[in-house]
């Protein structure tokens, strides 16, 4: 990519309607691009909405604060009601009462009224996927601006219409997702999309309508401050991590739960799930109905710092999921030097490439058959913790995504007001 603009430091403006530090993925991009931009000299400021980020100095934060309505502590609660007085937030707290999303909608407009403010303090605004239509205004009339999408939010969509059983459930996925109809508008009208792997690249296209001269792919990079190979000696034998939403259909732990119970029959297995199932959610119910309470260990929520502490106890890593725009946790494990399975959903083969074993998504009986055969096969082992470690080296780092990203930037910034 070639930019007729002078390499100058650039002064950029990052946007992300949560900022979420441990899950959702949004929070750990934001951070980790900011710091590297920031460390190629770049001035960068990061507008969010709450949860907050955590940042790296000299990266500023910007809060713009809502309603915080889907608080994990205290989930649709309204902290004072005065707070109404405002017609944005009365917006926001009455959509969330009927069921949909109101987040991005609300964050685009105050990230809109901001940047109005502040215009000429940037050069150019980078969206994390709330492709709102204050995020489409700012495009238009405020500043060259980009946006970064993971993968085609349709996908989340469709699985969640598949597990849905009832008439009820369809219509209260169908009001939770309708802010996909203001994403698919404003991507549209963005002069250059960012996207993280071909796959989401072709979907992304095809789902939102976008011509696919207008996407630019920048794999993410993986932090190895908190990723890397513990090395002492030999791990725990027929041990298995995943790092999993475990109630999100799409991240596919009910297939690895059933050939976890297929493995059990032939040989001893535990299993360590990074993260929390709800209380009486479908994954809870699942693990008693397979009788395997005591072979599944669920940690809850973990600090970045225990990762790598989590993945140096495990034989192999397993990523079970029906479809990935990027798959951190195949990166994170093949960083961390854990033997790998994964399945081909989405772009998760282009992640993995010849450093893990491939198996189809949604299909418990190859996993259990490749669980078999890894756990008890400590050449093959060896030899794909070392080419995971490896390719991570040599694709998935920051400072490379970062000058990728910067290239971006400048080909929108000398663009800008030509279309």
């Amino acid at each position: 990519m070639k930019s007729k603009s002078k390499s100058k430091p650039l002064k950029i403006c990052l946007l992300t309607y949560r900022g979420n530090p441990n899950c959702g993925g949004q929070g750990v991009y934001i951070k980790h691009l900011s710091k590297a931009l920031s460390d190629l000299g770049h001035e960068v400021d990061v507008l969010s909405g709450p949860p907050y980020p955590h940042l790296d100095s000299p990266v500023h934060l910007h809060r713009l604060p809502s309603l915080d309505l889907y608080n994990a502590e205290h989930p649709f609660r309204l902290s004072k009601a005065s707070s109404l007085v405002n017609p944005l937030n009365m917006y926001e707290f009455l959509t969330m009462c009927s069921g949909r999303f109101p987040e991005p909608y609300t964050f685009g407009v105050r990230a809109y009224n901001y940047l109005q403010k502040h215009k000429k303090k940037y050069d150019i605004v980078h969206d994390n996927q709330c492709l709102a239509y204050g995020v489409g205004k700012i495009a238009q009339k405020v500043v060259p601006t980009i946006a970064t999408i993971h993968h085609p939010i349709t996908v989340d969509r469709q699985e969640e219409f598949k597990s849905a059983t009832t008439k009820k459930k369809i219509n209260k996925i169908k009001r939770w997702y309708s802010f996909i109809r203001m994403q698919k508008e404003v991507a549209r009208q963005l002069s250059h999309i960012v996207t993280v792997s071909e796959c989401s690249k072709v979907d992304i296209a095809k789902e939102f309508s976008i011509h696919p001269s207008k996407f630019r792919v920048v794999p993410n990079g993986i932090n190895k401050e908190f990723f890397y190979p513990v090395n002492h000696g030999t791990r725990p034998a027929n041990s298995i991590i995943v790092t999993n939403s475990a109630d999100t259909p799409l991240k596919g732990l009910r297939y690895l739960l059933e050939a976890v119970y297929q493995v059990r029959k032939k040989q001893p297995v535990k299993l360590t799930v990074i993260g929390e199932p709800k209380k009486n959610g479908t994954i809870k119910k699942l693990v008693a109905e397979l009788g395997i309470e005591d072979i599944v260990r669920f940690t809850g929520r973990i600090e970045n710092e225990e990762f790598a502490g989590y993945y140096s106890q495990a034989t192999i890593a397993v990523v079970p999921s029906l479809y990935e725009g990027f798959g951190l946790p195949a990166a994170e494990a093949m960083a961390c030097g854990v033997p790998l399975i994964s399945t081909s959903g989405g772009a998760l083969p282009e992640v993995v490439g010849d450093a893990g074993i491939i198996i189809p998504p949604a299909d418990a009986n190859a996993l259990a058959k490749e669980i078999i055969f890894l756990l008890n096969n400590s050449e093959q082992r060896k030899k794909m913790a070392q080419a995971g470690i490896d390719r991570v080296d040599s694709i998935f780092n920051w400072t490379k995504a970062a000058g990728d990203m910067v290239e971006v930037y400048r080909e929108a910034i000398d663009g800008y007001g030509r279309n």
